[in-house]
């Protein structure tokens, strides 16, 4: 990072990219447990991500203030603005993935028997890519690292064919064995929500790499315009 003549404003932007750091590392083990509360049907571990999502929503608001202070005393302009700015977009979408993972752990609750369900075994793959994701795009924001936002976005296109596979799956699962089409739909919900992380994911490293470059990125629509014509 570039020095500037005042250093407090050095400093603030230090402060935002520590408290997207914490975001984002409480957001990852917010993925982690939600899955293995599912998994392991741990109440006690669902609640504890429930409760700790508001951390995440304290931090959101605190990344706000700063970014409105620092704007008002400090008028940032072309690279400096676009870090601010970043910061503030990112903790919302990061708050978001902590919602997502919440949503996860509150699924605990409302199984009979998910241990019966075979294509709960896909899951925890599916969140592994999700959890890669979020942890790879919060260090390409650390490090500015414009690269490695792009192998982000690209990965979103694995996630989003893992989701596919697991909704054919447990749609015929539901039809062979349907007495567990309750608990297949929680799974499909649980699906859902890992893919909503990846594409929050992938938002985040567009941010990135337009704070880093000063342009948009085009991979997704790359990707988008491929799908199309395949």
């Amino acid at each position: 990072m570039v020095e500037h003549t005042v250093k407090a404003f050095d400093n603030e932007i230090s402060q935002l990219r520590g408290l997207i750091a914490e975001m984002g590392g409480l957001a990852e083990v917010a993925i982690r447990n939600a899955i293995d509360a599912l998994a392991q049907q741990d109440e006690d571990l669902a609640r504890q991500v429930v409760e700790n999502d508001a951390r995440l929503d304290a931090l959101e608001a605190e990344v706000d203030r700063l970014v409105v202070r620092t704007i008002a005393l400090r008028a940032p302009m072309a690279d400096d603005l676009r870090d601010v700015i970043a910061a503030l977009k990112i903790s919302g979408v990061v708050e978001r993935i902590g919602d997502y993972s919440k949503n996860i752990a509150k699924r605990v609750y409302r199984f009979d028997a998910p241990r019966k369900i075979e294509p709960l075994t896909l899951i925890p793959a599916m969140a592994e890519i999700a959890q890669g994701m979020v942890r790879d795009v919060l260090n390409a924001y650390g490090s500015r690292d414009a690269q490695l936002a792009v192998e982000v976005i690209r990965r979103d296109e694995k996630l989003d064919n893992f989701y596919n596979s697991i909704f054919r799956n447990l749609v015929s699962y539901m039809v062979e064995n349907p007495s567990t089409i309750s608990d297949a739909a929680q799974l499909l919900f649980v699906a859902r929500n890992l893919e909503r992380i990846g594409d929050h994911a992938t938002n985040v490293a567009e941010m990135v790499y337009f704070a880093a470059t000063g342009e948009y990125c085009t991979e997704r629509d790359e990707q988008e315009s491929d799908d199309t014509w395949a």
